[in-house]
């Protein structure tokens, strides 16, 4: 037994990341339906995965991008203005598809639901106003809080104080960013063991019977974010590339939004992105900047969901929208998607501000809120995954002179 159990074994290991994260995905459903009490003792295995990466992603993205400016050669182009570019393009035209989507096939939902406890900003001056604060925020607080537009500013400003170090001190940074690194890669290689456990406690414990009352509105969400990540994107990044986009498309959806999906926290993927834009032979430069900044401001499944369910709850409560206004709410809806937090159901508390333009209570506002952390479960992963792989997507495309 021992003897055919370790070739077994051995093979595994020597099969590509994404092999070993779907044989994971396949166990993780068959024990769901087969065993759901044994699924759900398996659950830790999926939170010491997510917990790992939280942990190490705010320490990585620090001294990465610190290391990667101290050392930056004057000249050596880094193409960060370009990507800017991208994500905000990206992330309002997915708004303008939401908005579409929402016109050719209205939503009502059933507003019978217990508020959520939150505090959502009210105004799109709050989402501005929470950005600048977190920017000057204490950089252990930054570090300990995963508070990534801190880490990015602290990062910065020392990466630039450090290039008028000795060479010494700059190597010495180099060595730091790789010794991180290599703690990143041990963690990555374990996805196939958290996505077994995240997928089996998740089938588990919810199940699907809770997500059909929503069924139409899964459909548009989840059909806006598809057709953003195969139609809309490819021919932005097509625009920025001049050739085939769909090689590139697949790579980062296979290897990117695979496992955001499932973690469902875009800060939490920073790590798998990094590695990813290793692979493809990226100036890193590039992508120590582009990634974790990325995993803030582009959000174009975000942006999605605020817009749907915006709309959603405007035809639910009869209130007519015209084209104008409309288009306003792709504007607000974008600016405040880029304010979302990287973690798990971000977006949903920023719904009543998009709301308040249509003049709809908080208090119904919240009982939307409450909906959207019901299907977040395919929800909030179908919008992590778009957005997180759509950060090496757009990377890759404005830096196409680094590909292989």
């Amino acid at each position: 037994m021992t003897f055919r159990v370790r070739p077994f074994l051995r093979s595994l290991l020597h099969l590509s990341l994404v092999s070993q994260i779907v044989i994971g995905l396949v166990c993780g459903i068959a024990l769901a339906l087969l065993a759901p009490d044994a699924a759900r003792s398996v659950a830790l295995l999926g939170d010491l995965f997510i917990a790992a990466l939280k942990a190490v992603a705010p320490v990585l993205v620090f001294v990465l991008v610190a290391a990667s400016i101290a050392v930056h050669k004057q000249g050596q182009p880094t193409h960060i203005r370009p990507i800017l570019v991208l994500y905000l393009l990206g992330t309002l035209g997915a708004a303008l598809v939401a908005v579409a989507a929402s016109f050719a096939f209205p939503t009502t939902l059933v507003l019978n639901v217990q508020p959520v406890a939150g505090e959502p900003p009210s105004h799109i001056l709050d989402v501005l106003r929470n950005l600048l604060l977190s920017a000057v925020a204490n950089p252990v607080t930054a570090l300990t809080q995963a508070n990534f537009i801190g880490i990015l500013t602290w990062a910065i400003g020392l990466g630039v104080a450090f290039r008028h170090a000795s060479q010494p001190t700059r190597t010495m940074l180099l060595d730091l960013s790789e010794a991180v690194s290599k703690i990143v890669r041990v963690v990555i290689r374990l996805a196939p063991l958290g996505i077994f456990g995240l997928v089996a406690s998740t089938l588990a414990e919810s199940g699907l019977g809770a997500l059909l009352g929503y069924g139409r509105l899964l459909l548009v969400l989840v059909g806006c974010m598809l057709f953003v990540a195969l139609v809309m994107n490819p021919f932005i990044v097509f625009l920025a590339m001049r050739r085939n986009p769909y090689p590139l498309v697949f790579i980062c959806l296979r290897e990117s939004a695979v496992t955001a999906f499932f973690t469902r926290s875009s800060a939490a993927n920073i790590p798998v992105n990094l590695a990813l834009c290793k692979r493809l032979n990226l100036h890193a430069d590039t992508y120590a900047i582009s990634i974790p900044l990325g995993a803030t401001i582009n959000m174009a499944g975000a942006a999605i969901t605020i817009t749907v369910m915006t709309l959603a709850a405007a035809n639910t409560l009869g209130i007519g929208v015209d084209m104008p206004t409309a288009l306003l709410l792709c504007v607000v809806a974008s600016l405040a998607a880029c304010g979302v937090s990287g973690v798990a159901g971000g977006s949903l508390l920023l719904i009543p501000m998009a709301l308040s333009l249509f003049g709809i209570s908080p208090d119904v506002a919240m009982q939307v809120v409450a909906i959207g952390f019901v299907i977040s479960v395919v929800q909030d992963s179908a919008e992590t995954a778009l957005n997180s792989s759509t950060d090496v997507l757009f990377t890759a495309a404005a830096s196409p002179r680094e590909l292989n």
